[in-house]
């Protein structure tokens, strides 16, 4: 395994500072503006994973990462926070959502219990009063229903669907999925590509 230097992550700062200084159309961004790119992006990022294609996939996860510098430059101008901000609270997340690697946690090599430590930090962090809170709204609805089923579960609830309405059923596909270990997002993106190659 080749160890990052972490020398390019800097050179990436100042690249995206000369930019916004430089370029009237970087210069004009904003993060609303630039919402949508992000979106783009990230639906990139996960077609490239789905091929499988390993160079394919390093350059849509440097057009993701172009954004997240983006929007911590803009932040940045505002003195609102920076690039290290953004860095320094998903190392703290890491750390404490990993007391196993990091605290006093015996190790584990069982990555459901791993899973189940991490949800658990996590909600008595957030401390939330619905199942759809922190939940964007936007997100696709087979995982959005794979959240909401998955946190219902944690509170020993079900989804509790008894009609034959399709959105039942397929919510019920949802929890079968889910029983069985199975992204069901991730499952039907395959079984599209599938068709989609023999049509």
């Amino acid at each position: 395994m080749v160890e990052p230097t972490g020398g390019p992550l800097v050179e990436l700062t100042e690249v995206m500072t000369r930019m916004r200084r430089e370029c009237a159309w970087k210069a004009g961004q904003t993060h609303r503006s630039l919402a949508r790119f992000l979106l783009e992006e990230a639906h990139e990022t996960l077609e490239a994973i789905d091929t499988g294609d390993a160079e394919h996939l390093r350059e849509e996860l440097g057009d993701l990462m172009l954004q997240v510098w983006f929007h911590a430059e803009i932040a940045s101008e505002s003195g609102a926070f920076t690039i290290d901000d953004v860095a320094r609270d998903l190392i703290a997340k890491m750390v404490r959502r990993n007391p196993h690697v990091f605290g006093d946690a015996p190790a584990s090599d069982d990555p459901a219990e791993i899973n189940e430590v991490w949800q658990a930090i996590k909600a008595e962090e957030k401390q939330r009063d619905s199942v759809f809170d922190g939940l964007p709204p936007t997100l696709p609805a087979l995982l959005l229903a794979d959240k909401v089923l998955d946190r219902l579960a944690r509170e020993g609830r079900s989804a509790g669907a008894t009609s034959t309405d399709i959105g039942d059923r397929l919510l019920a596909l949802v929890a079968e999925a889910r029983a069985d270990g199975i992204d069901p997002e991730q499952a039907l993106r395959d079984a599209v590509r599938r068709v989609a190659g023999d049509a």
